[in-house]
């Protein structure tokens, strides 16, 4: 099938599919015309693809794991290193909302102390109708 057919047939914009061939996660057969050709398994690892990146993976990280990956669910393969990877991501994942949510108690405390000093500064601006 041809890029066009394979974005019908995933819902992904053909940039994005370009996208993943160039990262090395799709490799499709070229066409004496010179057309990407892709074979019907595209569709079974752009569902992966897809998945693996609502994840949180990176497409570095999903090349790493995606020879791994079995089927449209969260199936994988226990390859080497693979449990590493994952938990490893997990673990950024969960650096990062706990930086967002000390950055979001900050920004409450910026807001309710801001709100205190309206309401004692300018009582007018508190009240209402």
């Amino acid at each position: 099938m041809l890029i066009g057919e394979l974005s019908r047939r995933t819902g992904v914009h053909t940039h994005q599919l370009r996208y993943y061939e160039s990262q090395g996660l799709l490799e499709p057969a070229r066409g004496n015309n010179g057309y990407r050709e892709y074979g019907s398994d595209a569709i079974l690892t752009v569902t992966q693809i897809r998945r693996l990146l609502e994840a949180g993976l990176s497409t570095a990280e999903i090349g790493f794991i995606l020879p791994c990956a079995t089927g449209s669910g969260p199936d994988l393969e226990p390859c080497p290193d693979l449990l590493d990877t994952l938990r490893a991501r997990l673990h950024g994942l969960d650096d990062h909302i706990d930086t967002l949510v000390r950055s979001r108690q900050a920004l409450n405390d910026y807001i309710h102390t801001t709100e205190r000093r309206v309401s004692t500064l300018y009582p007018a601006c508190d009240a209402t109708p």
